[in-house]
């Protein structure tokens, strides 16, 4: 990375700690209010150093191939299709597949917070699936906190040489429940009663959990089977973005 391309990172981490120390807050797709001003304004801060980083990355992958974009808007499409599929819960709530590991595993969590934050705005508007005043809230969790996970994950197992399929697959999968344990600890924050945010935070995640585990599952097969069919048709893209190096290909 460029040396102003850092310091525009570092503005962007400086100015988000600085409007988030402007005022104190006692403190899935989070809906319109759910969540009170301050909290939907404090997860807008806390996103935007994340989402300038996913603007310079785009940026640089396109700039390093136009060819790029193919594999961007296909990680982009994959996660507004699966994400748009809500599942009821017997719980009272519903649940949804994130598709974020996927973008995470091929070009790094950074780049999913852009497409991200675009889908959750189609989203909100076109389906009334989240909202504008919570974007800044559903971003962090699906499309920052969970990409990272992803990655971690997947770059931890590469490390330990653990199976590229499996390693992709509790890759997605993790990704997936952490999405939900952020956005149950968004809701503890914002709802929580006499008995804690720890209490709220348990009650928030039974909601989604009887759901979401199956659903973490089909996600983590889904995206190993979308890798495979990737390294089979589209081998050449996959070597120029870096995740498979040129001469490993089959």
């Amino acid at each position: 990375m460029a040396k102003k391309e850092k310091k525009i990172i570092f503005v962007a981490v400086l100015f988000a700690a600085v409007l988030g120390t402007g005022n104190a807050v006692s403190a899935m797709h989070i809906m319109e209010g759910y969540l009170p001003p301050g909290y939907c304004v404090a997860w807008g801060i806390v996103s935007i150093p994340f989402l300038v980083s996913g603007f310079i990355k785009i940026k640089n992958l396109l700039e390093k191939n136009r060819r790029n974009i193919t594999l961007i808007a296909m990680s982009g499409a994959f996660v507004f299709v699966i994400s748009s599929l809500k599942i009821p819960s017997l719980t009272g709530s519903c649940s949804h597949m994130t598709g974020t590991g996927l973008g995470a595993i091929l070009f790094g969590p950074s780049v999913i917070s852009i497409l991200g934050i675009i889908v959750l705005i189609f989203q909100a508007i076109l389906l009334a699936h989240g909202g504008i005043t919570t974007l800044g809230a559903n971003t962090f969790s699906m499309a920052i906190a969970g990409p990272v996970v992803s990655y971690i994950i997947y770059k931890t197992c590469q490390k330990f040489k653990a199976s590229k399929l499996v390693s992709i697959f509790l890759a997605a999968s993790i990704g997936d429940l952490f999405t939900y344990c952020v956005t149950s600890f968004q809701l503890a924050l914002a709802h929580n009663t006499a008995d804690g945010v720890l209490a709220a935070f348990l009650k928030f995640l039974g909601v989604f959990a009887p759901t979401q585990l199956p659903l973490a599952i089909l996600e983590g097969i889904l995206t190993v089977l979308i890798v495979m069919a990737l390294e089979t048709y589209g081998t050449q893209e996959l070597i120029e973005i870096g995740f498979i190096r040129k001469g490993t290909a089959q």
